[in-house]
């Protein structure tokens, strides 16, 4: 039984606010990259015509079946400073690139590359193709549809991919474990120091680390089904 005392106690200790705090710069930062990379990346998927297109749409996705370990270990090769990106990193920056916070960002974007793309992919889809075309007849590029038509129509699917990357960001345990390990301050997420907690049977902080992580994890979904809701009526109002 846990008692209310050390609960209380737990929940405001600097170290659960640490790696929390590090824990939603990670989620933000990682969102923020992949909202970069999603948006170019979901519409040549949808429009591209090459030879191959089924083997990267399928690549993107992979991280969705793959174990985050698996992924974590092939990164982590990857980073390693024998390697020529590991290498490249540590010349530039002088600092290995794994066991940083900036490993834990890279190693995010790819685990969690799908989730934001996928949506995003799928609003991009439901925009009315007989509005685009109009566009395209009045005179407008198709850069122009894009950014004036498109783009615009999808924010509720873009939004929702935002929400579920930095959702999936913030609940990631292998993949951070393999790329970052422990490090108080640095690569010591919330996920770990839950995990961290429990095998060393602190179960009033290993509680508050899981009540917090799930009282946001609950208000992000909340905002997802939210979103999905009005791009679902903007589909069926377009059609």
């Amino acid at each position: 039984m846990i008692e209310a005392a050390s609960f209380t106690s737990a929940v405001f200790s600097p170290e659960l606010w640490a790696a929390l705090e590090l824990t939603l710069r990670l989620s933000l930062v990682t969102s923020l990259v992949l909202l970069a990379i999603s948006i170019p990346l979901a519409n040549w998927l949808n429009n591209s015509r090459m030879r191959g297109i089924l083997f990267i749409e399928t690549l993107v996705s992979l991280p969705i079946v793959l174990p985050p370990t698996v992924i974590g270990f092939y990164l982590l090769m990857l980073m390693a400073p024998q390697r020529p990106l590991g290498a490249a990193w540590l010349s530039v920056f002088g600092h290995p690139l794994p066991f940083s916070f900036a490993g834990l960002v890279a190693g995010s974007v790819v685990y969690s590359l799908p989730f934001a793309v996928q949506p995003i992919q799928s609003a991009f889809r439901n925009v009315s193709h007989d509005l685009v075309q109009s566009a395209l007849a009045l005179g407008l590029t198709r850069r122009q549809v894009f950014f004036s038509i498109v783009l615009p129509l999808s924010r509720n699917g873009i939004l929702t991919g935002l929400s579920l990357s930095f959702a999936h960001t913030m609940g990631e345990f292998g993949v951070v474990l393999m790329l970052g390990g422990n490090i108080p301050g640095q690569t010591r997420v919330a996920s770990i120091a839950l995990y961290d907690e429990a095998q060393k049977l602190n179960y009033a902080a290993a509680h508050a680390y899981a009540l917090v992580l799930l009282a946001i994890s609950f208000a992000i979904l909340v905002a997802i089904a939210f979103f999905q809701r009005k791009q679902h009526a903007l589909f069926l109002g377009n059609n």
